[in-house]
């Protein structure tokens, strides 16, 4: 999974310039994106399944 900081901390490049809110996850996977040297499709996947597994959800039909 992951998470933001909101309401406090905004993600760079908005540190300095908007509110955090829970919409500006994008930039923290985008950010886990290159740290582990994939596309943000995969990150989006693997979050995805796992939050589906932690709160026990069904995945897409």
């Amino acid at each position: 999974m992951v998470e933001t900081d909101a309401p406090y901390l905004s993600p760079e490049p908005f540190r300095s310039q908007k509110v955090n809110e829970p919409a500006l996850v994008m930039h923290t996977a985008a950010v886990v994106a290159k740290t582990w040297d994939v596309k943000l499709e995969q990150v989006d996947d693997i979050t995805t399944t796992n939050a589906q597994n932690f709160f026990g959800l069904a995945g897409p039909a």
